[in-house]
């Protein structure tokens, strides 16, 4: 699937730390897959930022090994169950969900106005959801971790993670030296102690030489 991000400039890398907290679902970087939505934010954010704006286009590779790599989770439409994940994403006082990708439907301005009078009690939710019948169509995926960044290919080899080029780094060397598929060396890589703290962003290990973290590795799978 091609995603858009819109944005006051070309997004070169992708850096989940830089991402505000408390958004619809939750922190993270957000791509939609229509063009004209991203296009519209860019030129409202670029005119903030004095700039004319700009699209990173990239590919979602929305596959069943992205559905076992990550935890994912969709919202066909706009329901109870969205509703009640968007205010809760949206309280700092509530701790984040532990999704690595959320798909589903976008909170605009128009509905955020009557998110505020549903919490204020001017609106309940049956009817708030009935208005939400007749609303546009909208979409978002909110990359959530490090790991679900290596579901999301920039079309432009310079923009990308470092996350993710460091990982490409490590599955190219683990397919030469041991002669391997690409299959089996993502088993191998995706599956093991070192991939669960390089995806941890709290031990920053991805932003060390992806050599270091490949010797690791390695030391792993041959016990």
């Amino acid at each position: 699937m091609h995603v858009f991000h819109g944005s006051y400039l070309k997004i070169e890398n992708i850096d989940l730390l830089k991402c505000k907290p408390n958004k619809d679902f939750g922190r993270g970087f957000y791509v939609t897959k229509f063009r004209h939505h991203a296009d519209s934010w860019a030129s409202v954010i670029g005119r903030l930022h004095k700039t004319e704006g700009f699209v990173t286009e990239f590919i979602y590779l929305d596959s069943l090994f992205t559905e076992q790599l990550c935890k994912v989770k969709h919202f066909g439409t706009y329901n109870e169950e969205w509703l009640d994940f968007l205010i809760t994403n949206r309280d700092p006082m509530l701790p984040m969900h532990d999704f690595d990708i959320v798909e589903g439907p976008v909170a605009n301005d128009k509905i955020q106005s009557r998110i505020f009078d549903y919490l204020k009690g001017l609106v309940n939710k049956q009817d708030f959801l009935k208005e939400l019948i007749y609303h546009e169509n909208t979409h978002q995926i909110c990359f959530c971790t490090l790991k679900s960044l290596l579901a999301l290919k920039s079309l432009d080899d310079t923009s990308t993670s470092e996350f993710a080029r460091v990982g490409k780094l490590i599955l190219e060397n683990l397919i030469l030296d041991n002669e391997i598929d690409e299959l089996h060396a993502m088993d191998l890589f995706y599956n093991s102690n070192t991939f669960a703290h390089f995806a941890d962003e709290n031990t920053e290990l991805y932003k060390e030489q992806w050599q270091g973290i490949y010797e690791m590795l390695k030391t792993e799978i041959i016990r």
